[in-house]
């Protein structure tokens, strides 16, 4: 039991540090992010410009990456979401305005991060220099979520597991598809 307070207490302390960080960088950077990432605003835009400007290549990456994110979406916030109940950090923690906007959903796990993980992941299998460029705005998603005072950092790290093990997922399906039908066939 006693590991399990020690992550709690480093949990909650680096939630209040990171939430307390007043830098220009972060009241500049970080709320275009939120917003950007916002309904998953940010990965499709991302997934039409690879589309239509990178050939047979963009496409799949593109479909790879709206795939996973898709997936993830529905693993963080239609199951995990509706199976653990966890209060989001306390408004007291946030010394700045952005604790108004946090939703009233179950903190854990983070569902902006495990999206951008998995459209990051995903398009990183197919295309990797553009998925090394979909990795910074993917970073300053999860940095923002703990920042903003919506999660804490396990929600995130929990979010990024489901992010990346969906797109595991996902470039696993077709292999695992066509021998499933050629074992039974």
């Amino acid at each position: 039991m006693e590991i399990v307070t020690v992550l709690r207490d480093g949990d909650q302390r680096l939630t209040r540090w990171m939430a307390a960080w007043d830098s220009d960088w972060a009241r500049r950077c970080l709320p275009p992010v939120e917003e950007a990432a916002e309904h998953t605003k940010l990965w499709w835009a991302a997934a039409v410009v690879m589309a239509a400007g990178g050939g047979w290549r963009g496409r799949k990456a593109a479909v790879a990456g709206i795939t996973s994110m898709a997936a993830a979406e529905l693993l963080s916030n239609g199951v995990v979401k509706q199976l653990v109940e966890r209060r989001r950090p306390p408004k007291e923690w946030i010394p700045h305005d952005d604790v108004e906007d946090r939703p009233d959903s179950s903190s854990f796990p983070s569902g902006h991060t495990a999206a951008a993980v998995a459209f990051t992941a995903a398009v990183t299998l197919s295309w990797p220099w553009v998925g090394a460029a979909c990795a910074v705005p993917g970073v300053l998603v999860a940095v923002e979520r703990v920042h903003s005072g919506a999660h804490y950092p396990s929600d995130v790290a929990a979010g990024a597991a489901i992010g990346l093990t969906t797109a595991a997922l996902v470039q696993a399906a077709p292999h695992l598809l066509i021998r499933l039908k050629t074992t039974r066939g």
